[in-house]
């Protein structure tokens, strides 16, 4: 049987977006890569998608004095864009289209896999000695997905400061704050700071469905008590959000319209058809079409059996 007509074990992942209002929780999957913490929020089998976001690993918080906890080594992707976000520490990228960056809280890397890309992430010789933070995909569009490779760093991401708490945009926008670029889909990604004993208003857009996530403190969202390690999904048809804290919060807003698409997820990548994929992985593992990531030291990661169910790295 030749690989291209193997069965892919891939995750087939359709918006499930609802027309209404919903308030429904997700427990995170907990799970390691090394010293590394991580904890999935998507995808997960209930929720596959938030408007174009189709995966979201939240690692840390994290502290240490020796050694090197993140060190993904070199990885494809194809058909979806990486969106990486730090709250403490540092972040080495280094791609194979010659791209080097170092990230640090309040900046963003946005890299676009289009036909085809590989990269690793480290963590730096000189550091804090910390690392929080969490790293997105977003599902590119049948129009888009097809189109070349790309890499973006943005040192500072647009903020929005209130009296209840500061807002931190690094995708689409939020009154005044934008970063529309270099994105593919009406979206949003946020970092909203909740100051202590206030609640933060912030207006929606009611055609997207959002999720939140705690990444710190105590919170209540309309009302309503929310934890970390858990994704809650609010839906749709909202025109603001409410959240309130005690001694102070930090969370993850993201949202946009229902995917209209549906994707496959295999290991690394998001396509439409298991060809699609079982060439991505033969391109891959013959090294064609992905090329190499100089920069790093040492072999690129070896591609799953086609017939494993094969989760995304994480912090991939």
């Amino acid at each position: 049987m030749s690989k291209r007509s193997e069965i892919v074990a891939a995750e087939e992942c359709i918006a499930l977006g609802a027309n209404q209002r919903q308030f429904v929780s997700y427990p995170n999957r907990e799970t390691s890569l090394g010293e590394l913490s991580v904890s999935r929020a998507l995808p997960i089998r209930e929720r596959r998608l938030v408007g174009p976001w189709c995966f979201l690993d939240r690692f840390g918080p994290l502290t240490f004095s020796e050694g090197k906890p993140l060190d993904v080594a070199p990885h494809p992707h194809i058909g979806l864009q990486t969106v990486s976000w730090l709250h403490e520490g540092e972040v080495v990228h280094d791609d194979s289209l010659g791209n080097a960056s170092i990230l640090r809280p309040g900046g963003v890397n946005v890299m676009t896999a289009g036909t085809g890309i590989s990269h690793a992430e480290q963590t730096p010789r000189e550091h804090t000695g910390r690392l929080n933070g969490v790293q997105l995909w977003t599902a590119l569009t049948d129009q888009h997905r097809g189109g070349a490779p790309g890499f973006v760093h943005i040192a500072g991401v647009p903020t929005i400061e209130w009296p209840a708490g500061v807002v931190q945009v690094f995708a689409g926008h939020m009154e005044a704050a934008s970063l529309p670029g270099p994105y593919y889909s009406p979206l949003l990604g946020a970092d909203l700071q909740v100051h202590p004993g206030h609640t933060l208003d912030i207006p929606l857009d009611p055609s997207f469905e959002y999720a939140v996530l705690v990444m710190r403190g105590d919170c209540t969202v309309y009302g309503e008590h929310v934890t970390e390690r858990t994704l809650y999904y609010l839906g749709t048809t909202r025109s603001d959000a409410s959240l309130s804290s005690r001694g102070g919060a930090r969370v993850l807003l993201i949202g946009g319209p229902p995917f209209s698409e549906t994707i496959l997820m295999w290991w690394n990548f998001v396509a439409r058809t298991p060809e699609e994929i079982a060439q991505a992985r033969t391109d891959w593992e013959e090294r064609h079409r992905f090329g190499d990531v100089a920069a790093y030291d040492g072999p690129g990661l070896d591609a799953p059996s086609l017939v494993q169910f094969a989760r995304p790295n994480p912090v991939s």
